[in-house]
This record gives structure tokens, C-alpha cells and sequence, in this order.
């Protein structure tokens, strides 16, 4: 569909300058704020039974979200298009699926809590970002945790958004949203969502696969000459990493900093004990958060040059 490649590339501006205003917020929430009300209804009605039973109530969840995302989206998609200019408001509506902004000014956070606030000042900011325990980590374990944090919802924040807007329109982005919100949600390996959340964990393992990949790319590309040393811990590392699409952007971003990211880490009192992504130092610091986000800043101006690249042919 033509209407596609501005949609995308409007989609970027717009959230680049605007973000999502607090303003907007505080009136109306936010559209992953709604998916997660339905996600939490449907569990509370659905995750109940036997575990064969749980899984097939997932499944149902799932099929209600994604249908419900591509009906919605679809519709403010046909009606804003016959409006003269309808790509405009229909641009603005895709951008504040995007996360390109608030990524950058939460990590930023970090860097500044460290710098300003010591090891104190740098977990209060990573805790807004991350799940592991603030509490245990040193300055080091915080500023791998931002970074971390960056590489990951690079691809899942903004890559992957770009990626299914690209694809299917807001129908795409917003059934992409639903899934990726779902995951967050009941996603994990805990008793209670462990039958439950399968068919959301695995569909979000599906959808997140060609971006991760690209984002891998984007951040390799964006380091310069640290480039064959970014896609060769990719190639080595990314494959070991407990999630099969967050090793990729994470070795990425380690090989072009030259750090050692993932690794062991703790969640809820236990353990996590992943792969090493990369060969480097792993006592990061804040002026590695800083060089992260100048990585982050030159990867999303190649994807925005792929996104002028596709309009154009």
C-alpha cells in the first residue's frame, strides 16, 4: 500500500519531536495503558483451570488482542484516509506506538543519576527501566543494566514498530503493540502464567525476529570500524542468550562499546544465569551509557534513512 512508506517516516518525526506529551497521558492515558486494562481483564476472567485449560484460555487471549488491534486499527486506518491529508492524524496516531524518544530520555536518566547522584542516584533511574533488583547491583551492574535496556527496546520499541507500520499500516503496529504488551504482562515462567502466557511469549518470540535482527545490523553499521567486531559477537554470543531475538541487538551493542553485557542477573531474589554477549570490559560506566546512546542515535538515523530508502523506490 503507498500510503505506507510517509505513514512510517511521519510516524518517526512525530515522535522523535513530540514523544508522548504528559499533557495527553494525565487526560487520556496511553494506548498500551488500554491494551494492558484488557490484558489484565482477560486475565482474571481466563487463567483459570487445569493447565491444559490455562493454555488454551492464552490462546483465546491472544486471538482476542491481535483481533481486536487489526479490526480497531483497520478501521481508524480506512476512515482516516478518505479525510483530505488523513495520513497526517493517522502518522500521529502510529507515532505514539513508537518509543524512539522516551527510550533515549529514561536511559539518559541513568547516566545523569550517576553522574549527579552516585551508585544511589543510578538505581533509582535503572529501577524505572528494569526488572532485576536496583538494590543489588553496583554503579557497574547499573550502567550494563541501562545499556542493556537501550539495546533491547531499541529493537522492541522502535525497530519492530517501524518494522510492522511498514508492513501492515496501524493495523500492523497496533496488533504488533498488543502482542509485545502481552508478553510483558503474562509472558513469564511463573505458576500462575506459565501455561497461561505461552501462546503470548512465543508469538512475541515470532513477530520480535526481524527486527532484532536488524537492529543488530543497524547498531553494528552505526559503530564505524568497531562494525566487524559488533556483528562478530553477534555471531559468536547472540545465539547463547536466554531470549532468542535480545541477543542479538545486546552483542551488537556490547562488541561496538567493547563491554561484556547480559551475563548472570537478578530477578525477584534468584538468579538468571545467562551468557556473556561480547568479550570486552564489564565494568561500565556512566560515559559508556553516554557512548550507548550516541550508538542508539546513529542506528536510528540509518533506520530512518532505510524508511526515506523505501519511500523512494
Amino acid at each position: 500500500m503507498e500510503i505506507f512508506p510517509p505513514l512510517l517516516i511521519c510516524a518517526l518525526v512525530l515522535e522523535a519531536l513530540l514523544g508522548y506529551p504528559d499533557a495527553v497521558f494525565h487526560i487520556i492515558r496511553h494506548p498500551v495503558v488500554w491494551i494492558g486494562t484488557l490484558i489484565a481483564a482477560l486475565d482474571s476472567t481466563l487463567n483459570r483451570g487445569q493447565g491444559w485449560l490455562r493454555r488454551l484460555g492464552g490462546v483465546v487471549t491472544v486471538i482476542i488482542l491481535v483481533g481486536g488491534a487489526v479490526a480497531i486499527g483497520a478501521g481508524l486506518q480506512v476512515w482516516l484516509l478518505s479525510l483530505p491529508l488523513g495520513w497526517l492524524p493517522l502518522g500521529l496516531l502510529a507515532s505514539t506506538l513508537l518509543a524512539q524518544r522516551s527510550l533515549y530520555q529514561f536511559v539518559n536518566a541513568v547516566s545523569v543519576g550517576l553522574n549527579e547522584g552516585g551508585l544511589a542516584g543510578g538505581r533509582a533511574a535503572v529501577a524505572h527501566i528494569v526488572g532485576r533488583d536496583p538494590e543489588s547491583l553496583d554503579e557497574a551492574g547499573v550502567a550494563r543494566a541501562a545499556i542493556e535496556s537501550l539495546a533491547e527496546n531499541f529493537s522492541d520499541g522502535a525497530t519492530a514498530p517501524a518494522f510492522w507500520l511498514a508492513v501492515g499500516g496501524l493495523p500492523g503496529i497496533l496488533a504488533y503493540k498488543a502482542i509485545n504488551t502481552a508478553d510483558s504482562m503474562i509472558g513469564h515462567r511463573t505458576p500462575r502464567h506459565e501455561a497461561f502466557g505461552w501462546a503470548a511469549a512465543r508469538l512475541d518470540d515470532l513477530v520480535n525476529l526481524p527486527a532484532s535482527r536488524l537492529t543488530a545490523l543497524l547498531l553494528a553499521l552505526a559503530s564505524g570500524r568497531r562494525a566487524w567486531t559488533a556483528l562478530r559477537a553477534v555471531w559468536r554470543d547472540a545465539c547463547h542468550h536466554r531470549s532468542p531475538n535480545a541477543g542479538w541487538p545486546e552483542a551488537a551493542m556490547a562488541g561496538a562499546l567493547g563491554l561484556r553485557l547480559a551475563g548472570p542477573r537478578r530477578y525477584a531474589g534468584h538468579v538468571v544465569d545467562d551468557h556473556w554477549m561480547g568479550d570486552g570490559r564489564d565494568e561500565a560506566t556512566a560515559a559508556d551509557i553516554a557512548a550507548g546512546l550516541r550508538l542508539y542515535r546513529g542506528a536510528l538515523a540509518l533506520l530512518w534513512l532505510l524508511a526515506a530508502f523505501w519511500a523512494l523506490v
